[in-house]
């Protein structure tokens, strides 16, 4: 695999480490710090509203940078957040931590496409974005167990500190093979806003903030059902975490072969549907183990399977802000992140069993397949009136 793919690879992997590794060490954290679990939930909210600032501002300072120095300063920023959350000792600490890790994290991936743009054959740009997104499916089979791991055994800490000292290795491989180039794209930045006049983007952004809240409400609070609802040992979490990671890379994998069967659309809307099912039959068969194992499998391969048509829908209807389109993707995705936790955490304020964070997380992914069958009448609307116009 090209140097570029793979340095790019292993910025996806520690980025997904951040991201989702809070979800297998929460009822540590909990502990350690002596707060609720809901709260220490809201990690997940602090680190996505990290993104939320972040890709806007690097979309913004990039063309005065080269993109090496941008995801060289993305990697000193991923070392410094998730090493301070390592050493974090009060709950501002905590906040301020997970704000700095999330900052670079939609910024890095529409960095990397860019570049892939510059570095790969354009017939082969698809697959070369492909290969750096595998990094975050790997990093959920892989480094979010060991992680968990990590952990149960010793301390919570040491599981940021292991995400800390490997971004160190990303940021040598960037220096190493990543090209000195700069982001010289046509058109004054104004003109890159003008796709958004139209209705259809905003709703592929509202199905993939509703689509990824959905999934978060839950598995946000993954470990405490498995352990308290379902009744598993905590010693089982890393295998827990690792059949959710596996989850993601087949379903990630799945998407891309039927891609070329099934339009993005219909993927991404009976995608949802299956995970609002899934997650439906969560509140109620949780308690019962291979239930609960499978419908997580179900689920997490629903996350995933979701990426790539809900990034073509994006491109479809980003012509000419195509880098601004990836960055609101990211903002939504993570803007679902922060809602979908913040959903679940309200079940657990209002006393209701674990189980019952599955309830707010159906109902948010079923909106936005709603959504997205919304955005296919838009587009049928607007095809219709094209012919009109074409005839006359």
């Amino acid at each position: 695999m090209n140097k570029v793919i793979i340095s790019l690879a292993l910025g996806t992997f520690g980025l997904g480490m951040a991201e989702f590794g809070i979800m297998g060490i929460l009822t540590e954290l909990a502990h350690d710090r002596h707060l609720p679990v809901s709260s220490a939930g809201h990690m997940i909210s602090f680190y996505a509203l990290g993104v939320v600032i972040g890709a806007p501002v690097i979309a913004v300072v990039s063309s005065k940078f080269s993109l090496k120095r941008i995801m060289i300063f993305l990697a000193a920023l991923c070392i410094i957040g998730n090493a301070a959350f390592g050493f974090a000792s009060s709950y501002t600490t905590l906040v301020i931590a997970r704000l700095v890790s999330g900052f670079p994290h939609g910024a890095f991936f529409g960095v990397g496409a860019i570049i892939l743009t510059r570095v790969i054959s354009p017939g082969k740009v698809t697959a070369a974005v492909a290969g750096m997104v595998s990094g975050m499916t790997l990093a959920n089979l892989i480094g979010i167990p060991l992680g968990t791991f990590l952990s149960h055994e010793f301390s919570w800490r040491s599981t940021f500190l292991l995400i800390a000292v490997f971004n160190v290795a990303v940021m040598a491989a960037i220096i190493c093979w990543i090209p000195d180039i700069s982001d010289r794209a046509p058109g004054k930045i104004s003109e890159q806003f003008h796709f958004l006049k139209s209705a259809a983007p905003w709703l592929i952004f509202l199905a993939t903030l509703c689509s990824n809240a959905g999934v978060f409400a839950w598995f946000s609070y993954i470990k405490p059902v498995m352990i308290y609802v379902s009744g598993f040992s905590e010693s089982t979490m890393p295998l827990i975490m690792m059949l959710a990671g596996l989850g993601m890379v087949l379903g990630n994998m799945v998407s891309g072969k039927i891609s070329g069967r099934f339009s993005p659309l219909r993927i991404a809307a009976i995608t949802n549907l299956t995970i609002a099912a899934a997650l439906a039959l969560t509140l109620f068969f949780a308690y019962q183990q291979s239930a609960a194992l499978s419908l997580a499998f179900i689920t997490c391969a629903g996350l995933f399977a979701l990426s790539a048509p809900l990034q073509i829908l994006l491109l479809q209807n980003a012509k000419g802000g195509e880098m601004l389109g990836a960055a609101g993707g990211q903002i939504a995705f993570n803007l679902g992140s922060a809602v979908g936790a913040f959903c679940g955490g309200m079940m657990l304020d209002a006393g209701l069993p674990y189980n019952y964070v599955a309830l707010p997380a159906a109902l948010l992914s079923l909106s936005a397949m709603l959504s997205l069958l919304c955005y296919g009448r838009v587009k049928s609307r607007s095809a219709l009136r094209s012919a009109a116009g074409a005839m006359g």
